[in-house]
């Protein structure tokens, strides 16, 4: 009966296509995460220029986030989508058939940047179709595309050791971003609710309230560090254990999976317990893992430690966004853009900190112990800042949960 209701309450074609436009958008966005191996036989690269080559995608999608949320609130997630899709052709051709110099290949990651703003079309497109009752479900089913980075990690090696090429993965990638360019133009609609236009003015305004920044910030902690740990743990199966490409993305897609898939497990915890508990615990989780990771330990213990890494981070991206709406009721469209976008950069600090800090001292394991303090300075301000949350919001009642822990 429930199922029946929510298919009923919304616009089911629109609700597949914004996850089918959010997983493939998704996938391409973290191309070259796992084919950085492979390309650093064509380049000569240092540590420090293999974690720009994975960290300029993050870093594109993450000013490209407020872009497109701009155009989503004028013209429409359908447009916008249908724009970002055509955009991205350009950085894919240009992968497969002219980037052979490491400054174009530079080019291509940051303008890979546009499929990983795909967020800002694809979540209102879905979530306007749908009630208040229901958004938790829609957000769950259409933001379940962050899926596409284990597409990622199994087969773009594979695909580029088969051909002895890495130039044609960008060519399979244009497949299902065609592909779903035209199913997404013929199923998917826009809502005849649509709300007021955002103003860039409007974005300002938020920016000046303190508990915006700090929900940045622990978003670029959560978000960007699964997002940056996505598209980096393939150089670090490789360098530090010897794994070769395919089974380096190996590993990285065991991690991933638990990243993707316990994102809405974070979300409905968070519900029950309340976002701040869950937090403080999750952010506990994250120091401790990347502590004990600082010691380099063995293949499989490391991975162990990763995937628990990964696991918290994803459930700590739905734990932060059952606070935010609490925190900013009316604002929530603009906070989401932000907050969004501060997850990207956080995603893009993540690979240079581990990169360079290897590129200085011939180890990883200073980066981690600098990651593990990210995450205990969270921990500290939520110990910190809950306090005076539950004093000072206002309507948020048993659903925010926000107490003394």
């Amino acid at each position: 009966m429930e199922r029946k209701s929510f298919l009923k309450s919304g616009h089911t074609p629109t609700l597949f296509s914004a996850f089918l436009y959010f997983d493939v958008s998704f996938m391409i966005w973290v191309l070259l995460g796992p084919l950085s191996v492979i390309i650093m036989n064509d380049f000569q690269m240092d540590a420090a220029q293999k974690a720009n080559l994975v960290a300029l995608p993050i870093l594109g999608g993450s000013i490209l986030r407020l872009v497109l949320g701009l155009l989503t609130d004028h013209i429409g997630p359908k447009k916008t989508a249908q724009i970002g899709m055509m955009i991205t052709l350009i950085p894919l051709i240009w992968g497969w058939k002219f980037a052979d110099h490491l400054s174009e290949l530079y080019v291509v990651a940051l303008l890979l940047g546009v499929a990983g703003a795909s967020f800002a079309a694809a979540l209102p497109l879905a979530s306007r179709w749908y009630p208040p009752q229901y958004q938790g479900l829609a957000m769950g089913i259409a933001g379940a595309g962050n899926s596409g980075t284990v597409l990622t990690t199994l087969f773009a090696n594979r695909i580029a050791q088969y051909y002895g090429d890495w130039h044609i993965v960008f060519a399979f990638a244009l497949i299902p971003l065609v592909v779903t360019f035209f199913l997404f133009s013929v199923f998917a609609k826009d809502s005849p609710n649509q709300p007021a236009p955002q103003q860039f003015t409007d974005y300002m305004r938020v920016l000046k309230q303190r508990d915006a920044w700090l929900f940045c910030m622990f978003y670029s902690v959560t978000f960007g560090g699964f997002v940056g740990m996505s598209s980096y743990l393939t150089i670090f199966f490789n360098t530090q254990y010897g794994l070769d490409p395919v089974k380096a993305a190996d590993f990285t897609t065991i991690c991933v999976i638990a990243g993707s898939f316990f994102r809405p497990i974070g979300g409905w915890l968070a519900d029950k317990f309340g976002g701040i508990r869950m937090l403080i615990m999750l952010y506990s989780m994250v120091a401790v893992m990347m502590a004990f990771l600082s010691s380099l330990p063995s293949l499989p213990v490391a991975t162990a430690f990763l995937f628990i890494a990964m696991m918290s981070l994803g459930m700590g991206n739905g734990s932060v966004f059952q606070l935010v709406p609490q925190r900013f009721q009316k604002e929530i469209g603009v906070m989401t853009g932000i907050v969004g976008s501060a997850g990207g950069l956080g995603g893009y600090f993540l690979p240079k900190i581990l990169g360079n800090i290897k590129l200085a001292t011939g180890s990883f394991t200073f980066g981690f112990l600098v990651l593990s303090g990210i995450a205990l300075l969270c921990l500290l301000l939520i110990a910190v800042v809950q306090r005076q949350w539950k004093k000072t919001w206002i309507g948020a009642g048993g659903k925010a949960r926000v107490e003394h822990v």
